[in-house]
């Protein structure tokens, strides 16, 4: 028994297509599907809008070094 991960695509008259290794020999062979509820292909959807707010320019004078920031006992 080998186990075997591949994509499979159903067509319009319900056959099932799918790629299987080269060493699965042809013929008739016993086979156990898991279809899965998601459908594997990608669909597309439009960017993400994140809101954004606008507070104006940086003041001139700021500083972020840590000694500026915190106090002396450094928190």
């Amino acid at each position: 028994m080998k186990t075997i991960e591949t994509i499979a695509t159903v067509t319009e008259d319900n056959k099932l297509i799918a790629d299987v290794t080269p060493d699965i020999s042809p013929g008739e062979h016993r086979v156990v599907l898991v279809i899965e509820e998601n459908s594997t292909s990608k669909k597309s959807r439009p960017p993400l809008s994140f809101p954004v707010d606008h507070y104006g320019p940086w003041p001139a004078d700021l500083s972020l070094r840590r000694e500026d920031m915190y106090g002396d006992d450094g928190r």
